[in-house]
């Protein structure tokens, strides 16, 4: 599996030789270092651990500092599980680890938008514009409970919306730009700007 780390920066669109335009999403990504290496007979298990962007060494825990050693000072540690190449502490991985027409899956954390309505969180039509409607347009209606006395659970009402971790699949690296570190994804990803980001493929 090829893994790479990024933050989200912002949407464009790219042309490509037929005049044909696709709305892009571009991420800053890499390079992220390997921190430690788990195998099965010490740890019980295979994974990777990278270190990714620059932190000020007043913010790190002691116990994380060691764990980095003289690798780095690191913002985010993420670990993932059947990482292409036989990694060493220490190994490099950046926007190379992928190549233009790749699919991959792209993961997030979603724009948090407090407290909402059934209309806008669940897309609730709510009550006819006319006969008798004052202040219930955007209301619930009947939660339609009948003789249990009790609300279920899972019942669509309003709440906290957002700050959800969200998977995009089937993505198309459309172009890579090793000096700079960035990488145009096809579509639309969740997240605001500077949001980390998992790219998988």
């Amino acid at each position: 599996m090829k893994v790479l780390l990024g933050t989200k920066q912002n949407m464009t669109q790219i042309f490509n030789d037929e005049g044909i335009v696709t709305p892009v999403t571009v991420i800053s990504a890499g390079p992220m270092t390997a921190v430690q290496v788990k195998t099965k007979d010490k740890d019980g298990y295979e994974s990777v651990q990278f270190g990714f962007g620059d932190r000020n060494e007043k913010n790190i825990k002691k116990a994380q500092k060691g764990s980095m050693k003289d690798l780095g000072l690191f913002k985010w540690l993420r670990e993932f599980k059947a990482v292409d190449g036989n990694l060493e502490v220490g190994s490099k991985l950046d926007v190379s680890t992928f190549t233009e027409g790749d699919v991959v899956a792209v993961s997030g954390i979603s724009k948090g938008k407090g407290f909402q309505g059934v209309v806008k969180r669940h897309g609730f039509a709510g009550g006819r514009r006319t006969h008798g409607q004052k202040h219930s347009e955007r209301e619930p209606g009947s939660i339609g409970a009948g003789g249990m006395q009790r609300v279920f659970k899972g019942l669509r009402m309003a709440g906290r919306m957002g700050s959800d971790r969200i998977t995009v699949k089937n993505l198309k690296v459309i172009r890579i730009d090793a000096e700079k570190n960035k990488i145009y994804i096809s579509g639309a990803i969740p997240g605001r700007k500077g949001t980390l980001l998992e790219i998988r493929g």
